[in-house]
């Protein structure tokens, strides 16, 4: 089971509101939580951050362990007379998860207003409309203001980041959790884990733990945290598509069968020594784990391809329903990986990474 406090932490950070672009509540809560285990503490001019634990070797090797801290979710568009609001998409959503949900629109002062995705009645509907999805544009959000000018009135303008209402909580006495944005605040609280358990360890490594920006509209805040901090060894963490609850045990993606090997995605091929090394260490530490193939892809697609390469893996739990406000993960899963990736970071020093980069050599 789960400490209470990587519960705390987990449902601190899901309930936090930081579409990509506007991801100040995370940094801000990660700026916090990180001044507790360094005094430095770096970031890149996107908005990404990280917390820098350095060897006593100065010529140590830097391993960089990366979530990212945004969420898809949506921006003001447009205003009309009667006080509604028109979306426009931050990330990739499926209209059919949106009409009824409840929303949180947040004005430029930070300032938050609960409303819904309006709907219409079933038997207002042609049978026509009935058989196929609203589309987003005809969409509209009410905060139950009356006109344009109240709207405007309460600060709310076009570009205002908008998100969908979602609690934490625990499912099945805490063997799931339930949660907003578990894509990617599992990687945020990972690294936090990390943290914890390493800060009386001295290690071979120089270590940056931290969360980028603007992961969900194309791995933007990777690629500049990247080059900021010139890792020799990266970790990424994120949060996959499950695709199990229909009972197809088939399928990529098996909630409690432990962390995932993307072994293919959209945008990264694994560094073939650094993944078999990382089976390898799976398999002798009998931790559970399962091979994944993803038509998405992660912060690893922008990172791996900085400088002349960097060594990179994917670390990543799989949860139902991602890109919703109802997410679901597997405790024993985030427990799992938290093993994983602290046995994998035993193994790694300079002499081994080495070792590894020359798998493609």
């Amino acid at each position: 089971m789960l400490s209470e406090k990587s519960i705390l932490t987990l449902k601190e950070l899901t309930e936090l509101m930081a579409i990509s672009g506007d991801e100040k509540e995370v940094r801000d809560y990660l700026k916090s939580k990180y001044s507790e285990y360094t005094d430095e503490i770096v970031f890149d001019n996107l908005g990404s951050v990280m917390a820098i634990k350095r060897s006593k070797n100065p010529n140590a090797k830097m391993v960089m362990l990366l979530g990212h801290m945004d969420e898809v979710g949506f921006v003001v568009k447009t205003i009309n007379d009667k006080g509604s609001i028109g979306l426009a998409p931050i990330g990739g959503w499926w209209s059919q998860t949106l009409l009824g949900q409840r929303v949180i629109v947040k004005n430029r002062a930070g300032v938050k207003f609960k409303g819904t995705i309006g709907s219409i009645p079933p038997h207002l509907l042609t049978e026509a409309d009935r058989a196929k999805p609203m589309e987003l544009k005809n969409m509209l959000v009410d905060l139950g203001f009356t006109s344009k000018d109240e709207v405007l009135n309460a600060g709310i303008q076009t570009g205002d980041a908008v998100i969908l209402d979602g609690s934490f909580e625990l499912l099945n006495h805490g063997k799931r959790l339930l949660g907003k944005a578990f894509d990617n605040r599992y990687g945020c609280a990972m690294g936090l884990e990390v943290l914890e358990a390493l800060k009386d360890v001295e290690l071979n490594v120089h270590l940056a733990v931290g969360a980028s920006v603007q992961e969900e509209v194309g791995t933007r805040g990777a690629q500049t945290i990247a080059y900021k901090v010139k890792p020799d060894a990266a970790i990424i963490f994120d949060c996959s598509p499950a695709n199990d609850a229909s009972g197809d045990k088939e399928s990529f993606g098996q909630l409690g069968a432990g962390p995932l090997v993307r072994f293919i995605d959209a945008n990264f091929l694994p560094h073939r020594g650094f993944i078999n090394h990382y089976v390898d260490l799976l398999e002798s530490n009998h931790l559970p784990y399962q091979y994944y193939q993803s038509l998405g892809g992660t912060d690893a697609g922008a990172v791996h391809r900085q400088y002349e390469g960097i060594m990179t893996l994917t670390m990543c739990l799989c949860a139902r329903n991602i890109h919703t406000n109802s997410s679901i993960i597997d405790a024993d899963d985030y427990l799992n990986a938290k093993t994983a990736v602290l046995k994998l970071l035993e193994t790694l020093n300079s002499d081994t990474i080495d070792v590894l980069r020359k798998a493609n050599q």
